[in-house]
């Protein structure tokens, strides 16, 4: 009965590596997150290969299983904590905690007793680093500001932290003094417990970007997916045949002076520009919102963009105070990117109806680059706050809008690696923050 129950922990762990493998291989994360799933799973299989005969491999599978662990949970940590350490050092880091994982290693292949794991030496760097583990991810938590990342990441914490913390008391503490001592009994619970509050949590809020759901019909959420991008097309459309409107009411009324005239000649041009590539890029990925990022001076994209609304803005007697302390050059997708910041400067031009003041900031901390776009207007209501990244939510008159500029930026930033961020007082103004990980600048933060 024990050797089927470890069975079953085997797969389920296992299943959850692959579900966070195929769900996001490119995040580095994921991957580490992947590698102690795996390492912790194989666990499962020890008793089964003993009984089969197998104790040559029974021994190995136990000991990677845990030698492994620890290792590969705490990288993960510091990757999932975002702690502020540069890309060598990084590199170093994980060298550096390899060491223990190899003296170990080396430890067994030495012993006379072959494989026969040394559970006292093992516990002496493996307690420091589950207990390291643990501290990071409640760290991070602590720390986290943005409302739906903290959802994320107290899952995870309340996932991960007590499993941890029961696997270094009922197996590592408990074998280290207690040989032979039959640690699964107690261990199951917490095994399930993770499991469950993982797979609730997937459903409930995501979990390292994985978020499950039930589809009752594939055409149905094809058809909800094509309306909802064909919608977002004629959102798009909206704003920038608004400028086009305003910039050739203007040009009629300036046509006398060729400087004014040639101004808002290149808006229009512009204008039509941006929209042609929209139009195009929306069209091809009506499913998927796909970023063709190239490194692009994000100062330049700011400017170009406020250039783009300056008619609008001014005829809604909004003042604009810009101030950049930092002209990073970016890797990202400058027409989403525009258009995303576009869709923000909208929101702040129809929160301020009678004018008012935009305050727009570029800056930068070791962990990430901010552009922060602060209205005087009208603010949001604290009940809306939480729901205005959702698809087809708004806060405005539905006849004109569609609800969908504010879901597209979340999804544009969360693509691009970063995050938007909210935050607004009922009539003192709403603060919106673009946050960008400092790893995708190339240059310009000195």
């Amino acid at each position: 009965m024990a050797t089927a129950s470890m069975l079953v922990y085997f797969f389920a762990l296992l299943a959850a590596a692959f579900v966070l493998l195929f769900n996001n291989p490119r995040s580095e994360t994921n991957r580490w997150a992947v590698l102690f799933l795996a390492a912790a799973s194989i666990g499962g299989l020890a008793d089964t290969l003993s009984v089969a005969g197998f104790n040559g491999a029974s021994n190995t599978v136990q000991l990677l299983n845990h030698i492994v662990t620890p290792y590969a949970i705490l990288i993960f940590a510091i990757l999932y904590s975002e702690t502020a350490v540069s890309k060598r050092a990084k590199i170093a880091l994980k060298l550096l905690l390899l060491l223990p994982v190899l003296t170990t290693a080396i430890i067994v292949l030495l012993s006379s007793s072959a494989f026969a794991v040394p559970y006292k030496f093992l516990l002496a760097w493996a307690a420091p680093y589950y207990l390291a583990t643990c501290g990071l991810l409640i760290r991070s938590l602590w720390k986290e500001t943005d409302r739906r990342n903290r959802k994320s990441r107290l899952i995870v914490t309340v996932i991960i932290v007590p499993t941890v913390l029961a696997v270094l008391v009922f197996i590592n503490i408990a074998n280290a003094f207690i040989p032979n001592f039959d640690f699964f009994r107690y261990i199951s619970f917490f095994i399930i417990y993770s499991l469950t509050i993982a797979l609730l949590g997937s459903f409930a809020y995501g979990v390292l970007g994985v978020k499950l759901r039930f589809e009752h019909d594939p055409l149905e959420s094809a058809m909800k997916t094509a309306s909802s991008g064909t919608s977002l097309l004629n959102h798009s459309i909206k704003n920038e045949i608004g400028k086009i409107a305003i910039s050739s009411e203007n040009l009629k009324q300036t046509l006398g002076d060729r400087e004014d005239s040639m101004t808002h000649l290149q808006i229009i041009a512009k204008a039509s520009d941006h929209l042609l590539h929209m139009t195009e890029r929306m069209h091809s990925q009506l499913k998927t919102l796909t970023l063709v990022e190239e490194p692009c001076r994000l100062d330049q994209l700011i400017e170009q963009c406020l250039l783009q609304h300056k008619p609008l803005l001014e005829q809604s007697n909004i003042s604009v105070s810009v101030q950049f302390s930092v002209r990073p050059t970016l890797l990202c997708d400058p027409v989403h990117l525009q258009e995303a910041i576009g869709n923000v400067l909208m929101n702040a031009k129809e929160a301020m109806p009678d004018g008012g003041m935009l305050d727009v900031r570029l800056e930068h901390t070791k962990r990430e680059i901010r552009l922060t776009i602060q209205d005087t207007g009208e603010g949001i209501a604290e009940g809306s706050l939480a729901h205005v990244f959702e698809p087809f939510f708004s806060t405005k008159n539905r006849d004109g809008n569609f609800g969908l500029g504010l879901s597209y930026v979340y999804n544009v930033m969360r693509k691009s690696g970063g995050a938007i961020e909210l935050v607004s007082v009922p009539r003192a103004g709403t603060i919106a923050t673009f946050r960008f990980p400092a790893k995708k600048a190339e240059e310009g933060l000195s």
